[in-house]
C-alpha cells in the first residue's frame, strides 16, 4: 500500500524544524482563522465566507483545497443542484484548536483591547 504524499511534503522545506514546518502550513493570514471558524460551527462555504476579517473568496477556496488536501477536513455534498459542500474538521483538524487556543490567550494577555472569544471555546477539547 503507497502512503499518500502530502502537498507539504513535495515543497521544499525550509528546515526540519517542527515550528518552520508547521508555518509552512499555517503560516499565511487566513488559514488558521478559517480553521477558527469551523471550531465554532460553521461548515458551508456562505458561512465561512461570512467572517469580520473578510476573506477573499479565491482565497478562501485555495484554503479548502489545502486543508483537505493536507487532512484536516472533509468536503461533502450536501446538495446537487447547485453543488453546495459542507466542510468539518477531521480528528488532525480537531487538535488544531491547542493552536488557536493558546494564540488566543497570547493576544488576550499582551495586545490590548483583543476581543475575548466566547467561554466555550476554551472547553474545547485540547488533545496536545
Amino acid at each position: 500500500m503507497t502512503q499518500r504524499k502530502s502537498p507539504l511534503q513535495s515543497i521544499k522545506r525550509r528546515s526540519s524544524c517542527s515550528i518552520a514546518t508547521a508555518t509552512d502550513l499555517f503560516g499565511d493570514k487566513w488559514t488558521l482563522l478559517v480553521l477558527r471558524d469551523l471550531h465554532i460551527g460553521k461548515s458551508k462555504y456562505s458561512e465561512l465566507a461570512d467572517n469580520e476579517e473578510h476573506i477573499p473568496t479565491n482565497r478562501l477556496a485555495e484554503r479548502l483545497k489545502k486543508l483537505q488536501a493536507e487532512g484536516l477536513i472533509t468536503k461533502t455534498l450536501y446538495q446537487k443542484i447547485p453543488k453546495r459542500y459542507e466542510y468539518r474538521l477531521t480528528d488532525k483538524g480537531k487538535d488544531t484548536i491547542a493552536i488557536l487556543q493558546a494564540m488566543s490567550r497570547w493576544s488576550l494577555k499582551y495586545i490590548p483591547q483583543t476581543t475575548k472569544p466566547p467561554s466555550w471555546f476554551f472547553e474545547l477539547p485540547n488533545t496536545l
